[in-house]
């Protein structure tokens, strides 16, 4: 089982006088599905959203993290892995320590979705039996799609029982391209 408190990737670059762990570092970068911001606190991934910076994060972590200071600078360590994940190291996404903020359930199937290899998907009714609450199906739905770390925390990779694309918070066309790259699906859209 993986566990969301996992060891950092590495280091990040720091800010004069301040202590990178009272600081959460922001950074929104381009990547082959469009900008991706992401953001690294302690040593570990809180958030990876797809689109740019602005302040529907900042509230978002004023919720959070209340009064903690941030910065808009680059997360290197980070950004390397997802680099090396773009180019097709899959497993790379393994290495990155992530703290999710959400319910001890949305937690649960988050860590369930970390689980899941590149190159595979699950069903919604699967991920639900994995997290031994196979008929709350919706629920596990729903926790899916509140999931703060795209990508990393590969919601992508949950499908409907039938086997067609279903809601996305990145859009359908995010999710079909994330599963392309990753071998699942054919170039084909939908």
């Amino acid at each position: 089982m993986l566990d969301p408190w996992l060891p950092p990737v590495g280091g990040s670059l720091g800010v004069v006088g301040e202590s990178l762990d009272a600081m959460i570092l922001v950074h929104t970068f381009e990547s082959p599905i469009g900008p991706l911001t992401v953001a690294e606190r302690a040593a570990r991934v809180c958030l990876l959203h797809f689109g740019a910076d602005g302040d529907a994060i900042d509230r978002m972590f004023d919720r959070w993290y209340p009064g903690e200071a941030r910065a808009r600078q680059p997360v290197p360590a980070i950004a390397t892995v997802l680099e090396r994940y773009f180019d097709g190291q899959f497993s790379a996404l393994d290495e990155v320590a992530v703290e999710l903020n959400g319910t001890p359930f949305q937690k649960n199937v988050w860590q369930a979705l970390r689980r899941i290899p590149a190159g595979t998907t699950i069903s919604y009714s699967e991920l639900a039996r994995r997290v031994g609450e196979p008929a709350a199906v919706r629920a596990v739905g729903t926790a899916n799609g509140a999931n703060p770390v795209a990508v990393i925390v590969p919601c992508h990779r949950v499908i409907g029982s039938n086997g067609s694309l279903t809601g996305y918070g990145g859009g359908l066309d995010r999710k079909h391209w994330l599963l392309v790259h990753e071998g699942v699906m054919s170039q084909a859209l939908f």
